[in-house]
Order: C-alpha cells, then sequence, then structure tokens
C-alpha cells in the first residue's frame, strides 16, 4: 500500500479518535497495465486486488502550472479503481496530470467495494481527498466520477464542504436522479421490504441510488449543485442502468451536461463500457481543461457493444 498516503490516514483515524465509525479508504498501490475494454480490467483487478491503473497514485508526482489540480478518480458498484479507471488513468498520466484514486465502501466481507452507504463512502473520499491536497500542495482537486463514483463524489462536494477544495466535478454516467432499470426500481421500492432485501443482497448503496429514494431526494432537495464549483455531467442515451438517461444530467443553471451521442450520433456506448470509450475520454480531458480546444474523438460503437462481456467478467 502507498506508504505515505496510508500513514496519513492512519494518522486521520487515530486523531479522530474513538466512536467514529467511518470506514478508512483503500488505496491501491500495485501498477498494473493499461486497460482498453472494462471487463479485462475486470478479470485483471479480481485477479490482482491491490492493483492501480498505471499512472494514478504515483507519489512522486508533482502537480505542473499547466495542470496543477491533482485529479481524483471515483470508482462505481461493485468495482475497484483499477476496474474503471485502467484506461483513463494512463491517458491522464500522459498529459501531464497527478491523478489518484481510492477503493471506497468495502463490503462486510471485504470482497467488493461501492457497496456500503454513500454518505460513509462521500466521507472516506473525504479523507482522501483531504490527504492528497495535503501531500501535493495543491489547493484545489478535480474529481471525476463514474457511477456511484458520480453520487459519492457529489455528497462529499455538496455536503461535506468539498465544495471548498473542488474545482471541476465531472460525473460519467451520473445517477443524479436515479435510475429505474427500465421499470425494476419502482416495482422493488412499492413491494414492502423490497428494498431491504436488495440492500441486504447487493447493499445499501445500490438501494439508494433507484430514482426517487430517500437519500437521492435529500441531496437534491435544494438543488443539485452548490456555488463554487464547475459541474459537467456526461451521459449516453442508451444507458442501460440510468433509466431514463435525462436522469444523469443536471436541472440547475450553470452547468455542462453532454450526451455522447449529440457529440458523436455513431456511437452508442453503454453504462457498463463508457468509461473505456474514447468519445467520453475525450469529452473529460476537454472538461478538465475548459480552454485547451480539446476536440473528442468520434467513432462507431454498436449498439449493446460489451456489456454482456462485462457482465461474464462481473459474475
Amino acid at each position: 500500500m502507498n506508504r505515505t498516503l496510508t500513514v496519513a490516514f492512519c494518522t486521520v483515524a487515530i486523531a479522530l479518535g474513538a466512536g467514529i465509525a467511518t470506514a478508512q479508504p483503500v488505496v491501491p498501490s500495485v501498477p498494473g497495465p493499461a486497460q482498453s475494454s472494462h471487463a479485462d480490467a475486470i478479470r485483471y483487478s479480481e485477479a490482482h486486488p491491490n492493483s492501480t491503473p498505471p499512472g494514478v497514485n504515483d507519489t512522486s508526482c508533482v502537480p505542473s502550472p499547466n495542470h496543477p489540480n491533482p485529479v481524483i478518480l471515483v470508482h462505481g458498484t461493485d468495482a475497484t479503481a483499477y476496474a474503471d479507471w485502467a484506461g483513463l488513468g494512463p491517458v491522464l498520466q500522459t498529459q501531464g496530470y497527478c491523478a489518484y484514486a481510492l477503493n471506497y465502501g468495502a463490503s462486510p466481507d471485504g470482497t467488493t467495494y461501492g457497496y456500503s452507504d454513500i454518505r460513509d463512502s462521500a466521507a472516506e473520499l473525504k479523507d482522501f481527498t483531504e490527504h492528497v491536497l495535503a501531500r501535493t500542495g495543491a489547493e484545489k482537486v478535480d474529481i471525476v466520477g463514474y457511477s456511484q463514483g458520480a453520487a459519492v463524489s457529489r455528497y462529499y462536494t455538496n455536503e461535506l464542504g468539498g465544495a471548498a477544495v473542488v474545482d471541476e466535478w465531472i460525473g460519467i454516467a451520473s445517477p443524479t436522479y436515479g435510475g429505474n432499470a427500465y421499470g425494476f426500481s419502482p416495482v422493488v421500492q412499492s413491494i414492502p421490504g423490497g428494498t431491504t432485501a436488495v440492500s441486504s443482497e447487493f447493499g445499501p448503496a445500490l438501494v439508494q441510488l433507484l430514482q426517487g429514494s430517500e437519500f437521492l431526494n435529500q441531496l437534491n432537495a435544494h438543488g443539485d449543485t452548490v456555488p463554487g464549483v464547475h459541474y459537467t455531467s456526461i451521459a449516453t442515451r442508451v444507458d442501460e442502468t440510468i433509466q431514463p438517461y435525462t436522469n444523469a444530467l443536471f436541472h440547475d443553471p450553470n452547468v455542462t451536461n453532454i450526451v455522447v451521442q449529440d457529440v458523436c450520433p455513431i456511437n452508442n456506448v453503454a453504462h457498463f463500457t463508457i468509461t473505456y470509450d474514447p468519445t467520453t475520454l475525450g469529452l473529460v480531458l476537454a472538461a478538465l481543461a475548459p480552454s485547451a480546444g480539446i476536440v473528442p474523438y468520434c467513432g462507431p460503437v454498436p449498439l449493446g457493444a460489451g456489456i454482456l462481456d462485462v457482465v461474464v467478467a462481473s459474475n
């Protein structure tokens, strides 16, 4: 494990004292290879559980004047930093960014992440961010969150004081207003004990991401953004998880909502594969450097491409 960040996290845990139940963030530290497929990254992550994407969590990286903000990557449900970011991590390194990522929200048996209550996961992200800032000497960070990671990072930004240090918030397939999973979530919510059963089997976070959940209603009660942060939400019109896809977009003014197909009509990228999609990665780079004039690549992606492979790799 990364010695510098680990020592810092342990110091904070001691300083907080007894009675604080929030788990400590897990910092993967063994560099793995770059990946171009989400399914391949999932398989590698399962075989090498402490892997970090190449170029991520490199303690020798010093933020440059061109990219002064460290970039923090926040993975999705039932995932790891490596599984979701082994495509973007090396791209950020090539572009001169210092990037960091944690594994948050561990399940009780420690076999998966992105499982526990999103509020607790956001507290882990807060600890992680504070120590990235302390180690790098930076004043601000940029955050990129995928799926549940977008909700975790938005709760941190909006509710836990993160707005003071977050410059760019970028969500990929963000469950801003949750998903109904083609009508499945309303059925679950209508059955007595339905959400409890889902929570017991798949974790509290999954229930919190359902459209109309108490968690999302509270998070969005006073608007879905807070002042001082620039928000960019990147969605796909054919998202198989966030349905309707417009639930991934923000309602507040002064935000940037992007639908992949509006940029590249021939790209039918799915929710499960979007963090390995070249168009999406280009959109992330453009959001991180708005004045750079970055034009994302546009190429054909067939409808449903890669979904089955990700499902198989995940099970």
